[in-house]
């Protein structure tokens, strides 16, 4: 698609180049993330991350980078590019042409007569990164130098030299292996093609990344580069260079590289590049499967991130029952403490009602679906039962009171000086909808499938569904304000206008009277939606901060003080579908339009975590969020339902 293309100008502008990164992962948790230049700018930044189970099941950075040099007649060309304070060195940038990301990252670079392209793939089912050279056009044969850059370190920290690391190596089948420390698996490099390989071990020193500078955080860290491997190529030919956890055989890397690249396809459509996204965030670990939250510093296997984006990346990206099932069941098996007794995020268990419900939605096997999880979801219920719990409280009015003093008990959970942003104490109005919504369902379908006569739960639970009936609208809802508090707590009411209030308008089970909801989409139409999301505060808030840059107290005030998150696109629009029908077409085509604008913007063909609350809503956080690609799928498809029945 041609936004994922980069000319030469944008190519060679550091300012604008360094700023758009590119992003790939498979289904064992590996990935590649560097700028589209291959200058790294971040300590997560590098060709080859890998999960290691044996020092924590975290992600560790194997190949930090592989610089490239052309040697021609006697001459050399350095085709790399790092940062060492403020300097750049090499500048090899200058010789890049043209940039293609569909479906992988493909480098052009032009050396007088030299025509040179590099193609970085991360193989889809292993802890392996393949990059193909292909030298289009040169005066004669040339050498190719490619010099390892190895950090053998966790992707949160960074690494300087050391006694303890150790610098041998050992011999491989058209390479070498390397292994700095003990835990860590090897990381074998090879070539398809022979190539000699030349020691000299050398620490580069001051490798600095200009991301984490401009953040505040440490910047700095050495490198090792144990020598360089070279051969020759003439024009017209190829190698493929591997660096895996694995010794592979060298002589089957071209067929390899072909026949992945196949598989991928080309990305012909929006819903092929979300598609193509979704399947960037699914881990499979022996025979479970866990959602990575984003790229490239969030977690896996994370209860919100998880529930609130396993529909997307499942059912409305490839239709897939079996895979949704099969993610939940692990996320039920990981997650029993959050799920049944405890958690900062108090909304998040009951959240899972409204995934089944779309699960059953999708699939219309409702009988089936309640039998498999309905004791999952009645039991997270009786989890929040007085005195279950130490983090919230089912007070005598049915509604649920989360309190824990200097803790943030929702998903707003940012924190400046260990005191949360936005501690929102006291009944959370989108939690209390997620209590509501899990109630009534639940009863409804213990009333359809559970037992008929002496039905224990129906008895315990319908009363406390009619109290939160009875109770919420009045305890939320203030008409003079037009719009749902956010909470209530024990001080005077926080006039905030936040997003959360979207929350028991959307769901199946609403508490809301209809005048109300139509009160409360006014108010986020004219405060709360932009063209990339729906912001976290209202700007006519004192508290409000529309631009997420800075320090890290800078955007940690910023997260939920202003920032438009994609993820609250999805139930905005699902519920003015189901308010005015086809004609919101028009309007939700517009919504999302904005997002595939920015596709060659921070992650080039990712969606990210989160946009600026000020125009124009510059995209932040995560480069590639699993819920903004969720929110996305999810949009498109109730889109797709509309138009095919409506239109």
């Amino acid at each position: 698609m041609a936004f994922l293309k980069f000319n030469k100008s944008e190519l060679v502008n550091l300012e604008y180049s360094l700023k758009r990164e590119i992003i790939a992962a498979n289904n064992t948790g590996a990935y590649c993330n560097t700028s589209i230049v291959t200058c790294n700018t971040r300590r997560y930044h590098g060709l080859l991350a890998v999960p290691v189970d044996e020092l924590g099941g975290g992600k560790y950075m194997l190949l930090s980078a592989l610089d490239e040099s052309l040697v021609l007649r006697g001459k050399q060309f350095n085709l790399g590019i790092h940062c060492y304070g403020d300097t750049y060195d090499p500048k090899g940038h200058k010789y890049i042409v043209d940039f293609d990301a569909n479906p992988v990252p493909v480098v052009t670079y032009k050396v007088g007569g030299i025509l040179f392209t590099k193609t970085i793939m991360v193989v889809p089912d292993n802890d392996q990164v393949l990059i193909k050279y292909e030298l289009l056009e040169a005066p004669s044969k040339l050498t190719l130098m490619l010099k390892p850059f190895l950090a053998f370190r966790s992707v949160h920290s960074l690494t300087n030299q050391n006694g303890e690391a150790y610098t041998g190596y050992d011999e491989l089948d058209g390479g070498v292996a390397f292994r700095m420390y003990e835990g860590f698996p090897y990381l074998n490099m090879q070539l398809s093609s022979q190539a000699a390989f030349k020691y000299q071990p050398y620490w580069y020193s001051g490798v600095t990344y200009s991301d984490e500078y401009r953040r505040g955080f440490d910047c700095r860290e050495d490198l090792f580069v144990p020598g360089a491997f070279s051969l020759e190529l003439k024009p017209g030919e190829s190698v493929v260079f591997s660096a895996s956890v694995n010794e592979i055989n060298p002589r089957g890397l071209k067929r390899k590289f072909t026949d992945c690249l196949k598989k991928m396809g080309k990305i012909e459509s929006y819903h092929d590049l979300l598609a193509h996204n979704a399947e960037m965030f699914k881990c499979h670990h022996g025979d479970k499967i866990r959602i990575n939250a984003g790229f490239s510093w969030l977690e896996t296997g994370l209860l919100r991130e998880t529930i609130a984006s396993l529909p997307g990346l499942t059912l409305y990206a490839n239709g897939s029952c079996e895979e949704f099932e099969k993610i939940l069941d692990t996320l039920i098996a990981d997650e029993q403490e959050r799920l049944y007794h405890r958690t900062t995020q108090c909304e998040a268990p009951l959240r899972l009602t409204e995934t089944i419900q779309q699960y059953i939605r999708f699939s219309g096997k409702e009988r089936q679906i309640w039998k498999k999880y309905g004791e999952v979801l009645k039991n997270i219920i009786e989890s929040y039962a007085p005195g279950c719990r130490k983090e919230i409280a089912m007070h005598p009015n049915g509604l649920l009171w989360a309190q824990m003093d200097g803790v943030a008990l929702s998903w707003m959970n940012a924190y400046v000086y260990g005191r949360p942003v936005t501690e929102r104490a006291g009944y959370q109005v989108e939690t209390n909808a997620y209590w509501y919504n899990a109630l009534c369902f639940a009863i409804d379908m213990e009333n359809k499938y559970g037992p008929k006569k002496d039905n224990a739960f129906v008895t315990r639970w319908t009363p406390v569904r009619d109290l939160v009936r009875d109770n919420f609208q009045a305890t939320f809802w203030k008409p003079e304000w037009g719009y749902l508090l956010d909470y209530v707590g024990n001080g005077p009411h926080d006039p905030a206008v936040r997003p959360n209030m979207l929350i028991p308008a959307y769901l199946e089970y609403c508490p809301l009277d209809d005048e109300v909801i139509s009160e409360i989409v006014m108010t986020i139409n004219d405060e709360l939606l932009t063209k990339r999301g729906l912001r976290s505060l209202s700007p006519r808030n004192e508290a409000y901060r529309g631009v997420y840059e800075g320090s890290q107290i800078d955007r940690d005030l910023a997260y939920h003080q202003g920032c438009a998150f994609p993820e609250l696109l999805a139930p905005y629009i699902d519920l003015c579908f189901r308010m005015m029908g086809d004609v919101f077409y028009g309007r939700a085509k517009y919504l999302v339009e904005g997002f595939f604008e920015d596709i060659s913007k921070h992650g080039v063909g990712a969606f990210s975590e989160l946009y600026d609350g000020d125009p124009p809503h510059e995209p932040h956080g995560a480069i590639a969020s699993a819920t903004s690609t969720a929110a996305l799928l999810q949009i498109g498809y109730i889109m797709k339902q509309y138009k095919k029945e409506d239109r």
